[in-house]
């Protein structure tokens, strides 16, 4: 292995461990600060210093309005929709949980693709994925009730969660932003952040928050490994690798959430969780692994 494919491993590893730590590092943090205003600065900050780095390095930024727009809309959707209530829910849901529920964005992706804007189709076995995927959840959610792993409430506001995610990153796909990805990314994050710390002024969280060891550790840890760092390097993965093996992280982030939620915070690491996170990885997997493809609307759409 040359020092190229060392770097391009190493950098993948790092994106499974940070990304799957945030959970851990959110479910902490969220104990002593109010959520939408600890996600708001966690982002505000992270894509502040992502769109100052990209000036300093001479990285091109779009000057049309309506990619800013576009890009903005896709970091609320992401940032504010999607991460903004698994914040919000990691409140009183274990992370290693609220990780196994988020596992669902590709299969919620799918959906919106083929059902929704019908821009995809899947073969049998992407549908057979869904069921096996879906039932993974309803198995988490029921399957040993007498621990109350999660409740109804909490797994409600995770899956809205995914829907959110999924929703933005199907709609980054319809455009291509002028500008670097860097850049980009970091008017998303900025975008993002700003959405979240405006909600949580609205509902009165400045008088809770309480920047406590805790909190402040969880949020730089979050800015730093999990935003500034887990991006670059996913990013350079993306550059070495195909799409399909670099989103096999997706695959390794739950397992790393819930054994670090079991050894750091004692939370249930009991045969219905791995159970369910088995189950949930599968469905994902076949839906990722199935064929599909454009239907002729989408093509007719890309040629006009």
């Amino acid at each position: 292995m040359n020092n190229e494919n060392r770097r391009v491993l190493f950098s993948y590893l790092a994106v499974c461990f940070f990304w799957g730590s945030t959970y851990l590092a959110i479910r902490i943090g969220v104990k002593d600060f109010p959520p939408f205003m600890f996600a708001g600065i966690r982002f505000i900050t992270a894509g502040g210093l992502t769109i100052i780095y990209s000036k300093l390095k001479g990285k091109s930024f779009t000057n049309n309005k309506k990619d800013i727009a576009k890009t903005s809309i896709v970091g609320l959707l992401m940032l504010l929709g999607g991460n903004g209530l698994v914040v919000y829910a990691e409140q009183w849901v274990h992370s290693g949980i609220a990780s196994l529920l988020v596992a669902t964005v590709p299969l919620f992706m799918a959906i919106v693709e083929i059902f929704v804007l019908r821009y995809k189709k899947m073969d049998y076995k992407g549908f057979i994925g869904l069921a096996i995927g879906f039932a993974g959840v309803a198995y988490l959610a029921l399957g040993d009730s007498s621990l109350a792993i999660i409740d109804f409430k909490g797994t409600l506001l995770l899956l809205l969660a995914s829907f959110f995610w999924s929703i933005g990153s199907v709609y980054s796909k319809t455009f291509k932003s002028s500008g670097t990805i860097i850049s980009n990314i970091g008017i998303q994050m900025l975008a993002g952040g700003l959405g979240l710390f405006t909600v949580g002024l609205l509902m009165g969280e400045i008088s809770r928050a309480q920047f406590t060891k805790n909190s402040v550790l969880a949020m730089l840890y979050l800015i730093v490994f999990g935003s500034i760092i887990g991006y670059s390097c996913y990013i350079y993965v993306l550059a070495k690798w195909p799409a399909s093996k670099a989103g096999t992280y997706a695959y390794v982030n739950p397992v790393v959430a819930v054994i670090l939620g079991a050894i750091v915070l004692d939370e249930p690491f009991t045969l219905s969780v791995v159970m369910s996170m088995l189950i949930i990885i599968l469905g994902v997997f076949m839906v990722q692994r199935a064929k599909i493809e454009d239907t002729k609307e989408e093509v007719n759409e890309k040629v006009s």
